[in-house]
C-alpha cells in the first residue's frame, strides 16, 4: 500500500505533536457517545437543532466537551462526543431546558432508530 505525501506529513507532525483529548488529563470524566440519524428530508432541520444546543450546554456546570460531528459518507448521520465532570453534572445537562426542547423535537426529526447514548470511561 502507498502512502501520500499528506499521509506520511500527518504521521510524522502526530507523533512530534500529539493531539490531546480531554480525558488524556482526567480518566475520571464521563465520556457520552450519542448518535441519530434524521429522519428522510429533515437533515438541515436535524443539524440546525443540534447545532442550537452547542451554545447553552457551553455554560452549563460539569461541561468539559461538546463536539457535533456529521457522517461523510452518510451526511443524515450525527453524533456528539461528550465529556462531563460526572453523571450528576450529565443528569443536570439531560434536564436543561434547551435538551427538553430538542427531546419534544426527536420524533419527528431522527430516523426510526431514535438516539441512541452510551456513557463510557477511558480505559486506555
Amino acid at each position: 500500500m502507498q502512502t501520500s505525501v499528506a499521509d506520511e506529513f500527518f504521521y510524522c507532525h502526530r507523533k512530534e505533536n500529539p493531539v490531546s483529548t480531554p480525558t488524556d488529563e482526567n480518566r475520571s470524566l464521563l465520556t457520552v457517545v450519542a448518535y441519530m440519524r434524521a429522519a428522510e428530508g429533515k437533515t438541515e432541520e436535524l443539524r440546525a437543532a443540534l447545532e442550537a444546543l452547542i451554545e447553552p450546554t457551553t455554560g452549563e456546570q460539569g461541561y468539559v466537551n461538546y463536539d457535533l460531528h456529521q457522517g461523510v459518507e452518510d451526511p443524515r448521520f450525527f453524533t456528539f462526543y461528550e465529556n462531563w465532570v460526572s453523571g450528576e453534572h450529565l443528569d443536570a445537562h439531560l434536564a436543561a431546558p434547551h435538551l427538553v426542547d430538542f427531546v419534544g423535537k426527536m420524533p419527528d426529526l431522527l430516523d426510526e432508530n431514535g438516539l441512541t447514548v452510551n456513557r463510557v470511561r477511558r480505559i486506555a
